[in-house]
């Protein structure tokens, strides 16, 4: 055997070997597939696009809205135009009481309301409203006695004939067409029922006799009763000349009527519950 040959065939075999390992290795540098980035500027490209189909859509969403609202307006239009004109003139009546309906009640609803918030304590306040007006309704009704600035007025006995009914009753009406709030006659609390009679024992008043001089005490604006009384013309005036008596409006600033009237029963009247 030929030794020399030994290393040959071994250096031979190794590299068969190698080439049939390579041959069959695929796990080379470029076998795996390359994955490449996207370009930036296609993700712009994108951004930009998403961002026009969005505002399209808004504004293909406005337009729609406009002509909606074109249409109902036209709708509108075209129904007055087919009213007549008794129609229309009832529709702007009836909306312009409707208006003025809803004003007055928001006026009265504020008032309500900033009177509410201003109280403190919203019992009190309507504690205070009912006491009001329990006082309001006593000075009325001759329940209560009433004090305030006002005239008091003296008729002497007539020396040509007696005062009758008729031109006391004036008397009392025309203070109370100028702003008189209370008034007593010598003894007799004046309300809204008080009447005057003649009798032949003398001027009666809701019910009780009145002897002259006559004392008329009135609560009010001392000038404008005053100016009730003495007006050329008048009803003082006519006592004076008709009568013969002496007429005397006094001015002050605190007149004191302490004559109150008794509840009145009522017997077919009754309150709305």
């Amino acid at each position: 055997m030929d030794h020399r040959r030994e290393p040959q065939d071994l250096l031979s075999r190794l590299h068969h070997q190698r080439v049939t390992d390579s041959a069959n290795d695929h796990t080379e540098t470029g076998s795996f597939p390359v994955i490449r980035r996207k370009p930036r500027r296609s993700l712009q490209a994108n951004a930009a696009r998403t961002r026009f189909v969005t505002s399209l859509f808004i504004v293909l969403l406005c337009a729609l809205l406009g002509f909606s609202y074109a249409i109902q307006l036209n709708n509108t239009t075209a129904t007055y135009e087919t009213m007549s004109e008794e129609e229309l003139t009832r529709l702007i009546t009836e909306t312009s009481a409707q208006v003025q309906n809803l004003e007055q009640r928001k006026s009265q609803l504020t008032e309500q309301l900033t009177a509410l918030q201003k109280a403190a304590n919203k019992q009190a306040e309507a504690q205070r409203i009912a006491k009001q007006n329990e006082e309001t309704s006593g000075l009325l009704s001759g329940r209560l006695a009433a004090q305030g600035k006002g005239v008091i007025i003296t008729i002497s006995k007539g020396s040509k004939e007696r005062v009758d009914a008729a031109t006391m009753f004036e008397l009392i009406e025309e203070l109370r067409n100028a702003g008189a709030e209370v008034m007593a006659v010598n003894t007799v609390r004046v309300v809204t029922s008080t009447y005057f009679a003649d009798t032949k024992n003398g001027l009666v008043c809701d019910g009780q006799t009145l002897t002259a001089p006559y004392i008329i005490k009135a609560i009010g604006d001392p000038q404008n009763l005053q100016n009730a009384v003495n007006i050329a013309g008048g009803v003082g005036s006519r006592l004076n000349v008709k009568y013969g008596a002496k007429v005397k409006v006094k001015a002050v600033d605190k007149v004191e009527i302490h004559e109150i009237r008794d509840v009145p029963q009522y017997r077919y009247a009754k309150t709305v519950e």
